[in-house]
């Protein structure tokens, strides 16, 4: 045979019993070896919801291990997720006091921008991402200013802008919109320029579907509205074409990062986004999906860290770079085993 000759790929594809795919299962080393996706606490975004007051810690019943903070033992909270190499928190604010202007959403004082502050001051160097949005903040519970009983688009813009630039004021790292208004991206891009924070990345929640996989969080966060329902601007489950096109659009506004949201029942939409996008991709695992699991393994149906850690490695698996996860602490101390 002359020198240089190669067989063509058929020839050295040989079926049973030369070709023995189980020969790289057969221990845990070699499986670790060969393994193609990988899950690490730097990937992973814990999020954390902090209230008013001085020493409060409420458990929420429908997420185990979950609390609703004040900020003395949010930056407790946040210290641990240092020490565990966790990528970052993203913040969620809970005021005392409601209106329908969402005035504590974008107060230079308010909850999350004295949060940020408290967290910066003692945990420097752990990132802090925030949700930019005003149903924590509204007391009818929907996430932008109602005119004749509907979200007024437009109008919703400014507060999204105001709260984006106070939150970078306080110190966040990141902001991420997930109201789902139109031309929210551009409107927080050009207030974040125009006020000297040109180098805060957005964090988009470009594809957000109206989910009832949020239910648990709406009882954290305390922000289910008080009438209708919000699928006229989220987005609604059975489209994929136009989660595609709202990322799209959401680029050309200038967003820096692109999120789908929830992530297991829209991993599709993720497989999606990373064969078209060059971004970084994010995907928000939601309180549905933590309860679910957390339910099943405490009745006995399931084991809880193994199907926490695959429900990740899917997410991880079908695209995301970023995940946001309230079992962000668990799976460190699982790696870390």
């Amino acid at each position: 045979m002359p020198l240089g000759h190669y067989f063509p790929l058929q020839s050295v594809c040989m079926p049973f019993p030369v070709n023995r795919p189980r020969r790289l299962r057969r221990s845990e080393s070699i499986r670790r070896l060969v393994r193609e996706t990988h899950l690490e606490p730097s990937q992973l975004i814990l999020p954390l919801f902090v209230v008013e007051g001085e020493n409060e810690r409420h458990e929420i019943s429908s997420m185990p291990g979950n609390y609703q903070l004040s900020i003395n033992h949010l930056v407790k909270e946040c210290e641990l997720v240092h020490s565990l190499g966790i990528g970052g928190v993203i913040l969620f604010g809970i005021p005392d006091q409601k209106d329908e202007l969402a005035s504590q959403a974008y107060a230079a004082n308010g909850i999350v921008q004295r949060a940020i502050r408290a967290i910066k001051q003692t945990v420097p160097n752990l990132l802090v991402m925030t949700d930019v949005c005003n149903c924590e903040y509204t007391s009818h519970g929907h996430c932008g200013r109602v005119v004749d009983g509907d979200v007024d688009n437009d109008a919703t813009l400014e507060w999204l802008a105001s709260a984006a630039v106070s939150h970078a004021r306080a110190g966040a790292d990141i902001v991420a919109p997930s109201d789902m208004m139109d031309g929210r991206v551009a409107a927080i891009r050009e207030a974040l320029d125009k006020n000297g924070f040109p180098h805060i990345p957005i964090l988009s929640y470009a594809a957000k579907y109206a989910s009832v996989f949020y239910g648990p969080f709406r009882e954290a966060a305390e922000s289910a509205p008080q009438f209708g329902d919000r699928r006229s601007y989220q987005m609604d489950p059975p489209n994929a074409r136009e989660a595609l096109r709202e990322m799209e659009l959401d680029l050309e506004e200038g967003a820096d990062m692109l999120m789908v949201k929830p992530a297991m029942p829209y991993l599709d939409i993720l497989s999606l986004a990373r064969d078209r996008f060059d971004v970084p991709l994010a995907a928000y695992q939601v309180s549905g999906e933590f309860s679910m699991i957390h339910a099943a393994a405490r009745n006995g149906w399931l084991d809880h860290d193994r199907a926490m850690m695959e429900s990740l490695i899917a997410i991880r698996r079908a695209g995301a770079d970023i995940i946001l996860t309230y079992f962000a602490k668990d799976v460190a101390r699982v790696l870390d085993a």
